[in-house]
Formats: structure tokens, C-alpha cells, sequence
């Protein structure tokens, strides 16, 4: 059974897949066609964080497929009334694919051991595999190719960080990142990028102006994710140096873009003047995320044989 937990689950051909498979449908969702390939297929979302990407992406795409999707809360119980391989099991008897965005990672991993149909991570604290897709996806419509192309990451080192230097890896991207001390990448993840591609390119840096040098996308988030509110304060004092700038996308490529997974904080990780520039692509970035989950509920439903 398949499952897209992270993007250390799928191969650069299995990316390139999904991505073929999207950009037909996408072709032909702007010319008014929305093909019923799934129909009576159902798609269950459980959602511990708040959303409103992730969740209308994913509801909206699957009924553009033919199917349905519905949206499970507090009262079906999960890791109240039963425990989480009981649940698993039978929630898979009911659905065809289960989207999960959880406040820990172990909690959807647990969960997909334990499943017998399709699990996709909506987002959890260790990686955000769907936004990374979509990210890349959107870089190679505005450049016509990821080959050769740097992505510059400047801030925290989170989970939509984690998935990108592993899209990147995968799809031959350099990915370069920008962090203030103390909020870089875990020490091992260079090694486990390298051992799976030797030719990888990366760059590590604490230099905002570095990390964006000749970069054909800069990327950014917010510097505080959702539970850690409580850390605001002292994150603003600390990244306050890592503020995209119209000053600092001048530092980069002529013509890159400008990128940001939502929802942002204006005026704290970047200006109004980036994000409503000419080289701002976050809103069809956004709406990349409904094309690209697209292809991949169709190419995980056809890895499973359902």
C-alpha cells in the first residue's frame, strides 16, 4: 500500500508522474473540462489544524474527479475511543483515501501503518509534502524547467523547508537556505539528502544575501508556524535581519520569483511590496496546490489498484 507521508516516499520518476498527470488535468480543467474519473470514490480529511488550502484544495480537486470528500471532526473519536490501529483499520473499510494534517508526525505514520488504503499527510510538524509538490510544480511553469534552477529558503528551518530540500533533491534543484543561529536543519538531513543524490546541491548559510544569490526563486514563511505562538515575540527579535525585501529580491536572478505557502504576516517575514510585485506568484502557487493533489490522489489510487 502507497502512501505519501513524505517526499522521501517517492522516487524523482514518481514526482515527475504526478506532475505529468496534474498538468493534463489542469490543461484541461482551464478549458472547462472536469473529467468524472473517480466517481463513488470517497476521500475522508482529518484535521487537527486549522486550514483553508489544504482543506478546499483537496475537497474542491476530488469533486472536480467525479468523487466526494468529507470532512471528519471531534465527534468520530480519534485517539479517544478506540485505539489509532482500530481506527485506521476500519476508517479504510468505509473510504479510499484518507488526507491527515496532524500536530505530530508520528501520530499520521502510526496511523498509515494501520491503513489499507491511501494515506496523504495534509501537514504535519515534520513535513508538508503536498505544498512542496505544488511549490516545484509552480517553479517549472514560470521557468519552463527545474533543471538548473536554485530555490532560496530564507527563515525557519521547518517542515515546508524539510519537504522542499527534499523536492529539491529529488528533481535536481539547488536549494539554498538562509537561518538565523539556532533555527537551522537538524545536522543529519545533508548526509541523508547526499547518500540518495550524490550530485546534490546545497547551500547552508546564515546570509540572507547569500543564500539568494543568482536564486531563480525565493521563498519564505511565516517565522512563528501554528504552535508556537507562545515563541512570537522572541522569533520576531531573532529573524528580524530575515525579512524579504524588494532590496533583497533585487539580490537574486533577474526575473525570480516570489514565493510563500500562506498565510502570511505582512510587514514581519515580508513586505507588501514583494508580495503583490510582478515576480509574486503566490496566488497561482496557491492554486497549484488543487491541480498537483489532484495528480497525486490519481496516481496513488492507481499504485494501490483501486
Amino acid at each position: 500500500m502507497r502512501h505519501l507521508l513524505s517526499l522521501v516516499d517517492v522516487t524523482t520518476d514518481e514526482i515527475s508522474r504526478i506532475f505529468a498527470i496534474a498538468e493534463d488535468l489542469k490543461s484541461k480543467y482551464r478549458n472547462g473540462v472536469r473529467e468524472s474519473l473517480l466517481p463513488g470514490r470517497v476521500m475522508a480529511l482529518i484535521f487537527e489544524k486549522p486550514s483553508l488550502r489544504t482543506r478546499v484544495s483537496f475537497q474542491a480537486g476530488m469533486t472536480h474527479l467525479g468523487g466526494s470528500s468529507m470532512m471528519l471532526g471531534d465527534d468520530v473519536g480519534f485517539g479517544k475511543r478506540e485505539r489509532a490501529d482500530d481506527f485506521a483499520r476500519v476508517l479504510s473499510e468505509l473510504v479510499d483515501l484518507i488526507v491527515w494534517r496532524s500536530k505530530r508526525h508520528e501520530t499520521v505514520q502510526e496511523f498509515a501503518q494501520h491503513a489499507t488504503c491511501p494515506v496523504i499527510n495534509g501537514l504535519t510538524d515534520r513535513a508538508h509534502p503536498c505544498q512542496a509538490l505544488a511549490d516545484l510544480f509552480t517553479l517549472r511553469e514560470c521557468t519552463g524547467t527545474l533543471e538548473g534552477m536554485k530555490l532560496a529558503w530564507v527563515g525557519d528551518a521547518n517542515n515546508v523547508a524539510r519537504s522542499l530540500a527534499w523536492g529539491c533533491a529529488r528533481m535536481g534543484v539547488h536549494f539554498a537556505i538562509a537561518t538565523p543561529i539556532g533555527y537551522e536543519f537538524e545536522s543529519t538531513l545533508p548526509d541523508e539528502l547526499q547518500h540518495e543524490h550524490p550530485d546534490l546541491q546545497w547551500t547552508a548559510t546564515h546570509d540572507p544575501q547569500e543564500a539568494i544569490r543568482d536564486a531563480h526563486c525565493v521563498y519564505t514563511d511565516v517565522w512563528a508556524s501554528m504552535g508556537q505562538e507562545g515563541q512570537q515575540q522572541q522569533r520576531r527579535r531573532d529573524f528580524a535581519a530575515y525579512q524579504v525585501t524588494g532590496e533583497l529580491m533585487r539580490k537574486a536572478s533577474p526575473n525570480a520569483v516570489f514565493m510563500h505557502c500562506l498565510p502570511a504576516r505582512r510587514g514581519e517575514e515580508v513586505t507588501d511590496e514583494v508580495m503583490d510585485s510582478p515576480a509574486s506568484v503566490i496566488v497561482q502557487q496557491a492554486g497549484n496546490r488543487m491541480h498537483v493533489q489532484k495528480g497525486i490522489i490519481m496516481w496513488l489510487l492507481g499504485q494501490s489498484g483501486q
